[in-house]
């Protein structure tokens, strides 16, 4: 029974964590006290393609203070290959002599210190077998297939969209690009590898510490139950954090040399050791009436990957049920080529395909001449266009409506180029933003002490969105406690196992749990003060009886402190373990968590209705007439995302998604030689993105929805959706300032801005 109060839920409230982040008692992964480690500094490759003839290690070896090298051929086989990101083939590192990609893992050496590690490694001479590598789309080499199974469901199409567009009163058929980028979280990769005897702990970033758990057990041949993997902390993750080819390596390498070994990589390496948001093209066309109904969506896209791999993030699955459209079909395509393979980057499919789409709908609202708002309001729809069912909720239109009041959107005069202020051209851009609800399987152990404390413990994630914030909220909620009463453990795989901290599930599915948790110790204190004699409850309903300001509460005013309600389950503290499944997914579906299985229900997925989150962006650029320069002075982002937990925290979540959109949009991609398949700006100084100058005004408005069928706490996620659609914003923006329609990310002045001095 839910607490009938929800007094805490929705009410902001300072991270229960904040002080030990200030003062640094918050430990990453680099910061467990590890009692004298080895360092290990990794060797990767200076090619994209071919294989090693041969390594000389005699001078990394005469480095005082080498431990150990590892190489393919001392160490390769006893580590299996590594799977990718969805769970298929990947690329390998020292399992063989092949080079798959530029930055692969080639050698691991291990000294006593870190410089003498990394002065060693430099010392380290490949001979290579030296191949021609395809880098990216068009490069001589590449291979492309198209995707014939999109997400598992098959690419969304409904009607004969081919038909409709050529019949189509009016038509858009443009093409869009996105680059790649590398999520650069300020914490590194790192790992740390801890034998005692049989039992080997891992202590590194991860977003699924029971995935990494299984997926180094699995590579290392061992029993998963002797592997415990520790990540109490993530300094950012973005997609970027989870089972990895690196840390089988660090295992054995403290296995060689019985002695803790600890790996932090440099910041160029992780552009090669980890995914990234994988390049794309998109086609769209377009067909509408004169009115500005819909009459056709066609959406295809191409997306680079590793040789070896089928990963994709196949956005049509979204971008097809955006709008009211009776005809659409979709394609995704991969392109293979000599990369490491990409992955999951915040909002991995919705931010490429929707700048498409979006982008589109702006270019169609010019060529009606209507107002980009009211285009959306003319197709908006409460049913998914692809399969017919209802949204679970959708509050698109009174995002655009309450955004577009706040940011003055009715004085925007629609001509392109109209908009000045002195030597500034002045633009407005909006944009659709959208995000599937997803909900995982989580388990959770909760105990309830006499003196009103309470503890949690799931081996959930604080991949700094304030997730030991939302549990201790949800707990002291349920259980009728003040939050500073409940501590929350999480990051531990020896603890109750809970889904991956991707997709936005991990609010909804962590508080799920607790709440079953919190459930169920009240019903054992409620099912005994009603049958205890002499209890003010005697013969009433247990349904009835409530936790309320660390008391036990019925009908008629009745109370009890809490400690006699207790006393009556046990002498000391209840405990509970609890366990959630969401409705859709299969009953042992707990069970696959233990083997480190990945599952996410929601989204487009659900048989019941089509859940999504939604959102609307506002944009104000100026764009200097002689010079080019843009900057963005403002930005209005409205949201309606289910039930708001925490309103401090989320606003951070929003704010920060919407500030990575204008990177997205203005600065971020991954420069790539494409001659020899590598990376260029691998580094924070060469890697652009966006410092405090950069960022004007941005404001964040929760749009109140209540969600009563995207899950039992109607919780939507707001990780993701804060990022997706602001490029397409910025890009609406820039056109209506200069009328030059930009279709290609990012937004360089030396590229699209025209210069008014010619």
């Amino acid at each position: 029974m839910v607490n009938e109060g929800g007094s805490l839920i929705g009410k902001p409230h300072v991270r229960v964590d904040g002080v030990a982040k200030v003062t640094g008692r918050a430990r990453y992964g680099s910061d467990e006290p590890i009692i004298r480690p080895a360092y290990a500094y990794l060797v990767t490759s200076s090619i994209a393609k071919g294989r090693i003839r041969g390594m000389s290690l005699d001078g990394a070896r005469s480095v005082p203070g080498v431990l150990d090298i590892l190489n393919f051929q001392n160490v390769g086989s006893q580590a299996k290959a590594p799977l990718g990101p969805d769970g298929g083939p990947t690329t390998t590192t020292m399992e063989t002599d092949m080079i798959w990609h530029d930055g692969q893992i080639i050698a691991v050496v291990v000294a006593e210190t870190y410089e003498v590690a990394r002065e060693a490694a430099r010392k380290v001479v490949v001979d290579y077998v030296v191949e021609r590598p395809a880098a990216t789309f068009d490069s001589p080499g590449v291979q492309a297939e198209v995707l014939k199974v999109n997400a598992g469901r098959g690419d969304p199409k409904v009607g004969d969209a081919a038909a409709a567009f050529t019949a189509a009163e009016v038509k858009i058929d443009a093409h869009y690009t996105t680059p790649t980028q590398h999520h650069n979280a300020m914490e590194l990769f790192t790992t740390t590898c801890v034998w005692d005897g049989p039992k080997l702990t891992v202590y590194e970033p991860t977003q699924f510490v029971w995935g990494t758990k299984t997926s180094v057990a699995a590579r290392l041949g061992i029993d998963p139950t002797m592997v415990r993997v520790v990540s109490q902390y993530v300094g950012g993750a973005f997609g970027s954090k989870g089972p990895n080819a690196r840390t089988a390596w660090i295992a054995i390498a403290a296995k060689r040399l019985n002695r803790p070994v600890k790996l932090v990589a440099t910041r160029d390496q992780g552009f090669g050791l980890h995914t990234y948001r994988a390049e794309t093209r998109h086609h769209v066309k377009v067909g509408a009436t004169r009115e500005g109904k819909l009459t056709a969506l066609m959406h295809e896209g191409w997306e680079v990957t590793s040789r070896p791999s089928s990963y994709s993030v196949s956005g049509t699955d979204v971008t097809a049920r955006m709008y009211a459209c009776p005809n659409v079909t979709t394609k995704v395509n991969v392109v293979h080529a000599d990369r490491n393979t990409p992955g999951f980057m915040r909002a991995p499919a919705e931010t490429p395909y929707m700048f498409a789409l979006e982008s589109a709908m702006d270019e169609l609202a010019h060529e009606l001449g209507m107002d980009p708002v009211e285009l959306r309001r003319v197709n908006d729809a409460q049913t998914d266009p692809i399969n017919g069912m209802p949204f679970s909720s959708r509050s698109l239109m009174k995002c655009f409506d309450q955004a577009a009041a706040r940011f003055g959107w009715s004085k925007r005069d629609s001509t392109p180029g109209s908009m000045r202020d002195g030597d500034w051209l002045v633009g407005w851009g909006c944009a659709t933003s959208t995000y599937p609800c997803y909900l995982g399987p989580a388990a959770a152990r909760l105990s309830l002490a006499p003196n009103g404390k309470a503890m949690i413990q799931l081996a959930g994630h604080e991949i700094g969105t304030g997730a030991y914030t939302v549990v201790a909220i949800v707990v002291a909620d349920r259980l009728g406690l003040k939050v500073e009463d409940v501590t929350v453990s999480m990051g531990d795989s020896d603890y109750p196992p809970v889904a991956v901290a991707g997709g936005s599930n991990n609010a909804a599915s962590t508080s799920l749990a607790a709440a079953k948790a919190c459930e169920e110790i009240r019903h054992r204190i409620a099912k005994a003060a009603v049958q205890a004699v002499g209890s003010p409850f005697a013969g009433g309903n247990p349904a009835t009886l409530t936790l309320a300001d660390s008391k036990l509460a019925g009908p008629g005013g009745k109370t009890e402190s809490l400690a006699n309600a207790i006393s009556r389950v046990s002498g000391g503290p209840i405990e509970v373990i609890a366990e959630n499944t969401p409705e859709g997914l299969p009953a042992d579906t707990i069970a696959g968590l233990h083997q480190g299985k990945f599952a996410l229900l929601g989204g487009t997925a659900r048989k019941d209705v089509t859940a999504l989150a939604f959102g609307a962006h506002f944009v104000e650029v100026r764009i200097h007439g002689r010079t080019g320069e843009i900057r963005v002075p403002r930005v209005v982002s409205a949201f309606a995302a289910g039930t708001i937990i925490n309103p401090l925290t989320a606003y951070s979540q929003f704010m920060g998604g919407a500030i990575w959109g204008l990177s997205s949009a203005l600065l971020e991609a991954t420069e790539i030689d494409h001659r020899d398949a590598r990376y260029i700006n691998d580094n924070l100084a060469d890697y652009v993105i966006p410092v405090n100058a950069d960022i004007g005004q941005v404001d964040v408005i929760f749009v109140p929805e209540e969600d009563n069928r995207v899950n039992p706490m109607g919780i939507k996620g707001i990780g993701e959706i804060g990022i997706v659609g602001m490029n397409a914003a910025v890009a609406n923006a820039v056109f209506h300032a200069t009328g030059q329609r930009v279709r290609q990310l990012p937004i360089r002045i030396e590229d699209h801005i025209p210069d008014e001095r010619t």
